[in-house]
């Protein structure tokens, strides 16, 4: 995206406003000239010729990003007991931290921890994968993509985000399935 050039207008504020500034000590005024809102010129040809008008376009890329399938919660076996976690209402069976974990460990340690809970005949767990830095953690990303294989919703009926105080966007209340047999 180009950035726009300066009106006469900006530019003679841009100069008033360089001419009242007092340079610190030791260091030189300042240019009144505007900055540039060219980017700056790299190396000598590092720029490609310019294109001319009857050459064809380079190709776009036809890469699309595949959408996430499955990415949405599957109905849980009990709805009623689901608004109820989710209202934080509802206490969970157990817990299961994954801070302090690598990537394949907290693969591991959860796969053991929900199929022990189902077992135990757990219906509900919550899950911590933590917020991380930034918006978005590995943890938190590696889980969502887990809930959605097969081998998951053997274990899985359901998930959605905790209440906050149980943890927010850092944690996830997971439903799991009656054991067969």
């Amino acid at each position: 995206m180009r950035r726009r050039r300066p009106t006469p207008e900006e530019l003679r504020i841009w100069a008033r406003v360089a001419r009242s500034v007092t340079p610190l000590d030791g260091a030189s005024p300042p240019d009144p000239s505007p900055p540039s809102s060219d980017p700056p010129a790299g190396p000598a040809g590092a720029n490609p010729a310019p294109r001319k008008a009857d050459e064809p376009r380079p190709a776009r890329s036809t890469r699309r990003h595949e959408p996430r399938s499955g990415a949405t919660p599957a109905p849980p076996a009990d709805r009623g007991r689901e608004r109820r976690v989710r209202r934080g209402r509802v206490d969970f069976a157990a817990r299961f931290d994954l801070h302090g974990h690598t990537q394949a460990s907290a693969d591991r340690a959860l796969k053991s921890f929900l199929q022990g809970q189902q077992r135990n005949g757990a219906r509900c767990v919550l899950v911590i994968t933590g917020k991380g830095r930034g918006g978005e953690s590995v943890l938190r990303r590696n889980f969502l993509h887990w809930l959605t294989t097969p081998e998951a919703r053997r274990l899985v009926s359901g998930w959605s985000q905790a209440h906050a105080r149980h943890g927010g966007h850092g944690a996830f209340y997971v439903f799991l399935r009656r054991p067969a047999g």
